[in-house]
């Protein structure tokens, strides 16, 4: 028996943790016995060793068994296990340093350029000389800013990081990240530091007003250099009023228009910085250390053809959608510009920039003559093509760049049919392009938001492919700092809409949170539960969720019908109009009161497990309530459902909002004929698509569940990849048969949220889904319809790696499971067979098929 990947918290960042009593999680392989106890090791900095243990299974989120951290202080983890009576050796050491962990530990002060860097300068560098005194045996940078930074010592830029410090909640949390600089300051010319600084999120371009300066108008910067020299001394140096700054060759940067730069003037660290700066007044209390990855350079892609335009314009193909920027290389003459626009689509063979609405995605450079690498340092894009005026370009002079929160990658999935397997990779790029620190809607136009809904539908999905624990815990701290005093629950988090958007009927509140959207304080917690075993999760968000139940309580009122107030609802219907996103066949107040009767009901079971019986009593009623209410209100003895279309079905039987067989056999009945009646086509929007295919399951018609996800005309999952998609799509229709771009203001062609289907792949195609927190159990149970020949998922889960596949020769059915130690497998395969448990190993499973739904009729 081995102890594999140790790790503390989520497993970021690597410097700097923010909790002084972190949790540790590890993996076992090479032993299929229950581990029955544990032990820590610890060793201090001094040599001094300390162990600490405790009997049991537990090995994922494992409370912290020592004293707790102290800031800056750096500790090596080692863990063993036993199991069957017999020792695993220990594993290999885990280094965990604190960060700063009290405001107290801060003494520098932001500083901003007290005469440059105004709301219409360009990027700005503040730097000071080092006077290094001694040989350094170690260093450490703690830095953050108001803005976006990058950092240099010397020559040598500070991390890998890119748009650090990130999008937060800034009035309420920053964060500051935490550098080992000692090989900086060891280097030739490591006595200079030197930060660039442009606008980001903090006062560049915001949401479709173009609001600029939403958390203050000047740009600021807070460093504190720590230096430990060789013979045991400590220097300390902090951004103060002796820092110098000055301008750059970056003339203008935004996140939704673009980057200016002219390369005849230094960028940092070459720029010459000697104006003067003010120390800022600022609250250091607002300071935070990550909890996920930082944005990182997580790949790059070759262009694949040059076109040229009816217009005669070079145009770039990079063959996908991505999230970044076009790294080029030309060669020109001094004071020649180079343009480079961007966008997702082609229309007419021109670059389709109408999607992008106000955004203007173009990089200018002036050229300093000769050879040179253009690339942007202080935006990104939403991109496919790439149009370059002012150089002629070859194919091979030009890559994208491809930037994304550096999530770990945990789950896989493929089956037997192709454009399913594009779908699924589809899914893949359009998570990675919008999770850019943010979960946002999309990464292309004026708006780029942490939208709640979005999130909401698509956690699941996003919690099975990669490690997010960190990345949504993190954003869900912002919710809760952004929720309203009475619990109301902001359209985006972080919040920078602060409510621009009104309600539909006259009299509407300013802000009405709606359903789905607000849900997600509930919803998302939950699924971070669910997915990685994290009672902490809930603990933290314990008392937002309970403000949101109870908000949404409220707005129900006494009829506990939440049938007021504004509703974005199913939004994005496929019947919809292209400029009325909101008219969708779904009644609101069914949708509503059913998110309603459901986050009741999770807000019930969080508290059950929290140990605070008394909530739970108080929401299980309210939930149960609700639920009654609904029925009396909205369903019919046979199980109609007012509005009658396919969202308002999916919901009632997936959420058990029916208390009789005949309302069930009814619903699903009825929902089984719409779906007959569509031709198989989806019918369903924001709220109904991530439940449709699992109500039909529910219902007893996988084969129809299939039919939809196998169906390619419009609307449905496999039309976009027909139509040469590479990412999720905004509408089912972003791009209509003839090629055009849907009409609609809307029209995203990388938006995650209909990728939420893809939770529904790994759970029933592939047959892989959670029984029990973090997949300590896992149920095996595939729909096999015979639709699809064969479906494997295989997902690196809390405890290790746990994989199912399968497949279909003729009317023989195999599979094989592996399950690794301390998790239990159910088992419920489509053979003449009982259900039954296994343990860890390797298992195959074969016999005669028996299939599972009925059979579809001739189409």
């Amino acid at each position: 028996m081995r102890i594999e990947r140790l790790v503390a918290e989520y497993g970021a960042p690597d410097l700097g943790i923010g909790t002084a009593r972190p949790r540790l999680s590890w993996t076992r392989s090479g032993g299929d016995a229950e581990q029955s106890a544990y032990e820590v090791r610890l060793r201090t900095a001094d040599g001094g060793t300390e162990v600490a243990g405790g009997a049991g299974p537990e090995q994922v989120l494992v409370a912290w068994p020592f004293r707790e951290l102290r800031s800056r202080e750096r500790v090596e983890v080692q863990v063993r296990a036993e199991a069957d009576g017999t020792w695993s050796a220990w594993s290999d050491p885990l280094v965990i340093e604190a960060g700063l962990l009290t405001p107290e530990d801060i003494e520098a002060r932001f500083i901003g350029p007290r005469d440059i860097g105004g709301l219409d300068g360009g990027t700005v560098v503040l730097a000071r000389d080092l006077e290094l005194d001694g040989a350094v045996a170690d260093a450490r940078l703690y830095i953050t800013a108001h803005g976006v930074y990058d950092a240099w010592i010397g020559d040598r830029r500070v991390g890998d990081h890119q748009l650090d410090p990130g999008w937060t909640a800034y009035d309420t949390r920053l964060r500051y990240q935490t550098f080992d600089v000692t090989e900086h300051l060891r280097a030739p010319g490591g006595n200079r530091i030197a930060v660039g600084l442009g606008n980001g999120w903090y006062r560049g371009q915001l949401t479709w007003t173009l609001q600029r300066d939403s958390y203050g108008d000047r740009l600021g910067l807070l460093a504190q250099l720590e230096i430990t020299y060789a013979d045991g001394r400590r220097q300390t140096v902090l951004t103060d009023g002796t820092w110098c700054a000055g301008e750059t060759g970056v003339l203008a940067d935004d996140l939704y228009d673009g980057q200016s730069t002219d390369l005849r003037v230094p960028l940092a660290p070459e720029a010459v910085a000697t104006g003067p700066v003010d120390v800022l007044d600022v609250d250091l209390g607002r300071l935070v250390a990550p909890m996920g990855p930082p944005v990182r350079e997580v790949a790059t892609v070759p262009a694949c053809e040059l076109l040229t335009s009816p217009t005669g314009a070079q145009i770039i193909d990079f063959g996908e959608n991505v999230v970044g920027w076009v790294r080029l290389r030309v060669t020109g003459e001094r004071g020649g510009t180079v343009t480079v626009r961007h966008a997702e689509v082609l229309e007419g063979g021109e670059l389709g920039v109408r999607p992008l609405r106000e955004a203007k995605a173009t990089d200018t450079y002036v050229l300093a003559g000769g050879q040179q690498v253009l690339e942007p340092r202080y935006t990104f894009h939403g991109f496919r093509y790439a149009e370059v005026t002012g150089a002629e370009v070859r194919p091979e002079d030009a890559e994208a760049v491809v930037v994304s929160s550096d999530l770990r990658r945990t789950g896989w999935f493929e089956c037997s049919e192709p454009d399913v397997n594009r779908l699924h990779e589809n899914v893949i790029r359009g998570m990675r392009g919008n999770f850019v620190d943010v979960p946002t809607d999309c990464p292309q136009r004026d708006e780029r938001l942490g939208w709640t809904g979005d999130i909401q539908v698509f956690a699941p999905t996003a919690g099975f492919l990669f490690d997010v624990g960190g990345f949504l815990g993190s954003w869900l701290r912002d919710l809760a700092a952004e929720q309203r005093p009475d619990g109301g629950v902001p359209f985006v988090v972080p919040d920078v809409v602060r409510e621009h958007i009104g309600g539909p009927r006259p009299g509407d509140a300013p802000h009405s949170p709606p359903a789905g959207w607000a849900d997600a304080a509930v919803h998302v917690p939950w699924t971070l539960y669910e997915r990685y075993g994290d009672v902490g999760v809930l603990e933290r968000q314990y008392d937002s969720m309970k403000a949101w139940v109870d908000k949404a309580h409220a707005l129900a009122g006494e009829s506990l019908l939440w049938d007021t107030g504004f509703q974005f609802g199913d939004w994005l219907d496929p019947d919809a109009p292209p400029h009325d996103a909101a008219a969708a066949k779904a009644d609101p107040a069914v949708v509503a009161t059913a998110y309603l009767a459901r986050s009741a009901h999770l807000m019930a079971r969080t508290a059950e497990i929290l140990g605070r019986d008394a909530d739970a009593r108080r929401y299980a009623q309210l939930s149960a309530d609700v639920a009654q209410a609904f029925r009396k209100e909205y369903v019919g003895p046979d199980g109609t459902v007012r509005s009658d279309c396919q969202t308002v079905y999916a919901l009632v039987l997936v959420w058990g909002l029916l208390d009789t067989d005949a309302q069930r056999r009814g619903a699903g009945d009825r929902l089984a004929t719409l779906v007959r009646e569509a031709d198989f086509h989806v019918s369903t929007g924001f709220l109904g698509t991530p439940v449709i295919l699992d109500a039909l399951c529910e219902a007893g018609h996988p084969e129809l569940a299939h039919a939809m996800l196998l169906t390619r005309t419009n609307p449905s999952w496999l039309y976009p990849v027909g139509m040469g998609a590479t990412t999720i799509w905004e509408r089912w229709d972003s791009m209509l048969p003839d090629g055009s771009v849907n009409p609609g203001e809307m029209t995203s062609f990388n938006h995650y949220a209909y990728g939420a289907v893809a939770d529904w792949l790994h759970r029933s195609v592939a047959g892989l889904a959670p029984a029990a927190p973090g997949y300590r159990e896992v149920t095996v149970r595939p729909l096999v319809t015979g639709q699809l020949d064969s479906a494997s998922a295989r997902l690196d889960s809390p405890y290790g790696p746990v994989g199912v596949a399968w497949r279909l020769a003729g009317e023989r059915f195999e599979l094989e499971l592996d399950v690794p130690p301390g998790v239990t497998a159910h088992l419920d395969l489509p053979l003449d067979e009982p259900a039954r448990s296994v343990g860890p190993g390797t298992h195959h499973v074969a016999g005669d098929w028996v299939p599972v739904g009925n059979p579809l009729p001739a189409r």
